[in-house]
């Protein structure tokens, strides 16, 4: 990633993050964080890595509300971002967490077998 859409991402981290907190009233998203953004070189796609606390079930009705939501958290951005074309944004899940735990555990129970 370019310098600029290394700059561009952090931008649209902290704004979709803001908006997502206290602009979207969905009581289904749940407790979401903005774990990563990663933005093409062209800045015309931005993938928006997310985390949800909670059940597979609450993650599931997340990621629905922020796809149903894209449209409308784009044009907030837009409202915020002094850009000529806003990036499309597209949500994916964030595992990462729950396999740093699970290999943390791993690593637990092998120490705990010596």
């Amino acid at each position: 990633m370019s310098m600029k859409a290394e700059k561009v991402a952090g931008i649209i981290q902290k704004e979709i993050s803001e908006i997502i907190h206290f602009s979207l009233k969905n009581p289904k998203l749940g407790f979401v964080t903005i774990t990563d953004v990663r933005i093409t070189n062209d800045l015309s796609i931005a993938k928006i890595y997310v985390s949800f606390l909670g059940q597979q079930a609450r993650k599931d009705a997340g990621m629905k509300v922020l796809e149903k939501s894209k449209g409308f958290l784009r044009t907030e951005l837009a409202k915020r971002m002094q850009m000529r074309k806003v990036p499309e944004l597209i949500f994916l899940h964030d595992d990462s967490l729950e396999k740093g735990n699970k290999i943390e555990q791993i690593l637990q129970g092998l120490h705990q077998g010596k």
